[in-house]
């Protein structure tokens, strides 16, 4: 397989300052579709020996220049080998169509992640884990069900891409007939498409200020990607995903076997974010008749709402993710 010849960003272009404690470079790898994708790779300073190793992505619809970014040097920081990386078709990473997502395509860049730390000179490939965020958690939750190489499993603040496509928010539009119309629209969409010779784009967050009227999660959204975190390669600081991007995660569902997990898991959420219920059912469902509950944990922080976990170092609890890696990996 021939790599993408990728064109990457030299210069700092982050969203949060630089960290002293760590080097930084850029680093790419392919997946087993031929993708080529892109990362920062973050190692502790005058680190010696193997390290262990984390794989970052998410939120759904951001960059590695974003929070991703920002978990991925947090962590390198506190003694592990990191990267960050930008999904198919997002970002600087590679993939013909842009704006697109898979379920499967998205798991396999979770693994593909995995693949390039286990074969770094500097990564012990037996302590590799993973940390997904926002709809990136769930991505992260269908791989550690996939891929007994990752001993550990971050989820924070996640979503599960596939339930909330399929019904809607809070389960609002789960019937067959909602379902059947949404098929019909993007069916009729992907032919305009066709037609038109591009891909109609679904629009990303609200300029600011925000609506008064907005509802608070709207809001939130906004004035992380639009406001503090605005980013020229993020699709939600812009013009969002195609409209047909996320077609195929109406008709699945990643998280089936999640219950099969062996290895540990941790999630995160806050407490007052409307996003919360995907993890309290998703902590539920992996817990369910299965044998590998003692490895499992579903934190929940008092207060915060969905982006506080995205770049609030007050809120996000990196002395306990650190600590949990530690004990599993």
């Amino acid at each position: 397989m021939k790599a993408e010849e990728l064109k990457l960003v030299t210069e700092w272009d982050k969203t949060f300052p630089k960290s002293e404690k760590v080097s930084h470079s850029k680093v790419t790898f392919m997946n087993r579709y031929g993708i080529t994708l892109a990362a920062d790779m973050y190692v502790p300073k005058n680190a010696e020996g193997k390290l262990p190793a984390i794989a970052v992505s998410g939120p759904f619809g951001a960059v590695k220049e974003q929070c991703s970014g920002l978990y991925a040097q947090t962590m390198a920081e506190r003694g592990f080998v990191t990267i960050a990386f930008d999904p198919s078709f997002t970002g600087e990473s590679g993939g013909n169509v842009r704006y697109m997502a898979s379920p499967d395509i998205n798991t396999e860049d979770f693994m593909a992640a995995v693949d390039f730390l286990s074969l770094n000179e500097k990564v012990d490939p037996e302590r590799i884990g993973i940390i997904g965020i926002c709809g990136w958690g769930g991505m992260a939750l269908n791989t550690a069900a996939l891929d007994p190489r990752i001993k550990v499993t971050v989820a924070s603040t996640m979503y599960d891409m596939t339930r909330v496509n399929a019904n809607g928010y809070f389960d609002s539009e789960d019937s067959e007939e909602k379902r059947y119309e949404k098929k019909k629209a993007m069916a009729a969409q992907r032919l305009e498409d066709l037609k038109n010779g591009n891909f109609k784009r679904g629009g990303g967050c609200l300029p600011l200020p925000v609506p008064e009227d907005a509802p608070f999660f709207v809001k939130d959204y906004s004035e992380y990607y639009k406001g503090r975190a605005y980013h020229e390669r993020s699709l939600n600081s812009n013009d969002g995903w195609n409209v047909t991007g996320c077609e195929s995660f109406v008709n699945q569902s990643i998280l089936k076997y999640s219950n099969e997990i062996r290895s540990a898991v941790l999630i995160i959420h806050g407490e007052k974010a409307h996003s919360c219920y995907f993890s309290k059912d998703a902590y539920e469902n992996m817990t369910k008749d299965s044998k590998y509950t003692d490895n499992k944990e579903l934190m929940i922080i008092p207060g915060a709402v969905h982006t506080d976990l995205y770049d609030n170092l007050d809120v996000i609890p990196f002395d306990h993710i650190e600590e949990f890696m530690r004990k599993y990996i």
